[in-house]
């Protein structure tokens, strides 16, 4: 069989929205035909206002969010002020590329809020970065990307973007047999994080 096979699978989308951000990810991990976990957490909190989402390797991912979350930490302690989705999206492609030789197998999307103006950010594993509204990464983000592409707008609300995120997952799970077992969500508005699971029928 060929290595390809056995690369973990997932699905992973995060979008803006006019007063927030969206981070969802299904909770299987599978390793080629063999699923390993059907509660795998692939959203992490990495500061108030900010959170990541990944597709990869669950080991790599929980290293880099804790890594992260430990910058960002000495960031606020260091300046007095809380690290921006920019600066955080700079310091995981920071983080990447100084393992560009040995990297971590992670794809990233980070989103968050900074006075009141939602971003987005997408990271390869080698640490490209690259802003857009909304993003999908993983085994089933070609199909994710799908809906998003068709059904997403400018001007979004968190509440209208929270059931076409769900969508975008479902549809991926409905096809890529290395995505299910149900949905993590971070929620990010200018309130805080709010973190959901919800089981797929």
């Amino acid at each position: 069989m060929s290595e390809e096979g056995f690369m973990p699978g997932a699905t992973t989308v995060g979008l803006v929205c006019k007063d927030g951000a969206i981070l969802a990810s299904e909770r299987r991990y599978s390793y080629g035909t063999f699923v390993m976990s059907k509660v795998a957490k692939k959203v992490f909190k990495i500061t108030d206002n900010i959170g990541v989402g990944c597709a990869g390797i669950i080991g790599d991912m929980q290293v880099l969010a804790r890594e992260a979350n430990a910058y960002m930490s000495i960031y606020r302690y260091e300046r007095g002020r809380p690290g921006t989705v920019k600066n955080t999206a700079k310091l995981f492609a920071s983080i990447l590329s100084s393992r560009r030789l040995f990297p971590y197998l992670a794809q990233t999307i980070i989103a968050g809020i900074d006075d009141g103006v939602p971003e987005l950010f997408v990271l390869d594993p080698i640490g490209s970065v690259l802003g857009d509204k909304f993003a999908a990464v993983g085994t089933g983000a070609e199909i994710a990307m799908g809906v998003l592409e068709s059904e997403y707008r400018d001007g979004l609300s968190v509440e209208e973007g929270r059931p076409l995120i769900l969508r975008a997952i479902k549809s991926a799970v409905a096809r890529d047999i290395s995505s299910g077992d149900g949905v993590d969500l971070l929620i990010i508005t200018h309130n805080g994080i709010k973190e959901e699971s919800q089981k797929f029928a």
